[in-house]
């Protein structure tokens, strides 16, 4: 089933869905009147639609009924140290499915990536849109939104609004305190997540998150930067959708 995003509630119990939604169903999935797709709100509502008409500049969906959310109970933001390549959409688009709310890009003193505003511009562009495509693969609710580049002090700023904060880092108790962390957690909880680049946290920057931040363990091995990023998103997933 196709999931389509709209900025509006309905009107007389209809969406009237334009621009490259109208281009996709029509032109490339080639969908039918009768055929149903989920549509999802700004406000979050979420519908199971029927398409009732068709027409060469938009299709109209009429509501069926009302359907569940798909969020998890907790927001969780990722801040993501800046990788090399293409690592960076892979990360986006597997914690948009395994729920993530927001993204924010971070550099850090062992970035081996360095940006310029241009590129900075360029590459948020491509990431919202990857996550927009990730969010309608996955029947997300919402587009998680990929926030700018920020670097390590301003996102710590950013993040100290959030209930918990918790740092993957080498820690001596093992994943004891990761699941001391985890069963503290508390619905409706706003938790962010640090995850470091390939050469790792600097000494400094783990001294300046020590009181704000939770730091906790992912095992006894050492995870790329991609794969923590996804481990800690599904140890969160799994607490968080009870």
């Amino acid at each position: 089933m196709q999931q389509v995003f709209v900025n509006d509630n309905p009107v007389d119990n209809t969406f009237t869905i334009l621009g490259d939604d109208l281009h996709h169903l029509s032109k490339v999935v080639r969908i039918k009147n009768g055929e149903q797709i989920r549509v999802s709100t700004s406000f979050g509502d979420n519908y199971l639609c029927e398409i009732s008409d068709i027409s060469s500049d938009r299709i109209i969906a009429t509501i069926k009924e009302q359907v569940s959310s798909t969020e998890l109970s907790n927001k969780i933001y990722l801040f993501q140290a800046l990788p090399k390549g293409d690592k960076m959409e892979t990360i986006i688009e597997k914690c948009v499915e395994l729920g993530v709310y927001e993204i924010i890009p971070v550099e850090m003193k062992n970035c081996i990536v360095k940006l310029d505003d241009k590129k900075k511009k360029t590459r948020l562009q491509r990431y919202q849109t990857i996550a927009l495509t990730a969010a309608k693969q996955s029947k997300r609710s919402i587009i998680p939104k990929v926030c700018d580049v920020m670097g390590f002090k301003k996102a710590l700023e950013y993040g100290k609004n959030l209930d918990l904060l918790l740092l993957p880092y080498e820690s001596k108790n093992g994943m004891k305190d990761t699941f001391e962390v985890l069963n503290s957690i508390k619905k409706g909880q706003s938790i962010g997540v640090f995850i470091g680049p390939e050469g790792g946290f600097d000494s400094a920057e783990i001294e300046a998150a020590k009181d704000s931040c939770s730091i906790v363990s992912l095992g006894r091995r050492i995870l790329r930067t991609e794969t923590a990023a996804i481990c800690t998103l599904s140890m969160l997933m799994l607490k968080c959708e009870e």
